[in-house]
């Protein structure tokens, strides 16, 4: 399957999503396990009948892995934002990652109360509703607008901070230049759903997205977890990493021993 074939085929599976949405009468829990919304399970039933007619594989967020040995595998949040989708705030989104032996190939994440889309291929640049996308170029911590997950003990240095409840669109406001950095300040961070998508979108917009303690983002296993930080330059990107690690929740993995690595 060729670029422009798979990025078809992603925007045709978040197109399924916003159809079952559309004809959802209950956005509520669904009482299946902790934090899952009905909107949650129509979507991934949606998205995921998409991606098995292509031949693809997927890990999605609300049905774990699936066809893993396929050539490529789909990381996929349904509904990544769902408890703003309950509460009809207009910021969540379908994020889906295309992953091939090579690493992420081709993301698509759609704003779903809106429709803005943003796609990225790897190598070839990366797009807000077919226009290029460009960050703002702040390297300075005191100076920039942060987009934030969880909530930290103390103030960590930021101008100001924003918490939008929606991990791959807040990466994608990075790469857009609407956020200057993106701030994980989560006890049990994310899965590779969450962020992902958002991270290519981000790279190939040459913004750095790093995990704050130096582990591999591209992770296939659903248990895993991750703490990303993305900052609009490599200076930020760095700050926002020392910053988060004056954190140390308990369940933080231990700091890296060394220097902070500079992150280009």
């Amino acid at each position: 399957m060729g670029d422009d074939e798979l990025l078809e085929t992603l925007r045709a599976a978040a197109a399924a999503v916003r159809s079952a949405l559309d004809g959802l009468g209950d956005w509520g829990l669904a009482g299946t396990r902790d934090g899952q919304y009905r909107s949650d399970l129509a979507a991934d039933d949606a998205c995921l009948a998409v991606l098995d007619d292509a031949g693809l594989g997927w890990l999605s967020e609300e049905s774990g892995v699936a066809h893993g040995g396929r050539d490529v595998v789909v990381v996929v949040d349904p509904v990544d934002g769902s408890t703003n989708a309950s509460r009809g705030i207009p910021w969540y989104a379908t994020s889906l990652c295309a992953v091939d032996l090579d690493g992420p190939r081709a993301a698509v994440v759609v704003n779903q109360a809106t429709g803005r889309r943003y796609e990225a291929v790897r190598g070839g640049g990366a797009t807000v509703d077919g226009s290029s996308l460009r960050p703002t170029g702040e390297t300075s911590l005191g100076n920039a607008i942060v987009g934030m997950s969880g909530y930290p003990n103390r103030y960590l240095g930021w101008k100001q901070f924003r918490a939008l409840g929606a991990v791959a669109l807040d990466l994608c406001a990075v790469a857009e230049g609407v956020l200057d950095g993106y701030l994980d300040c989560s006890p049990s961070a994310h899965g590779s759903w969450d962020y992902l998508g958002g991270s290519l979108v981000c790279a190939e917009a040459g913004v750095p997205v790093v995990d704050a303690f130096d582990r591999d983002l591209l992770t296939l296993e659903h248990a895993e977890r991750r703490t990303p930080i993305a900052g609009a330059t490599g200076e930020l990107t760095s700050e926002l990493v020392a910053a988060r690690r004056t954190l140390q929740w308990p369940d933080d993995p231990p700091i890296p021993e060394g220097p902070e690595p500079p992150h280009r």
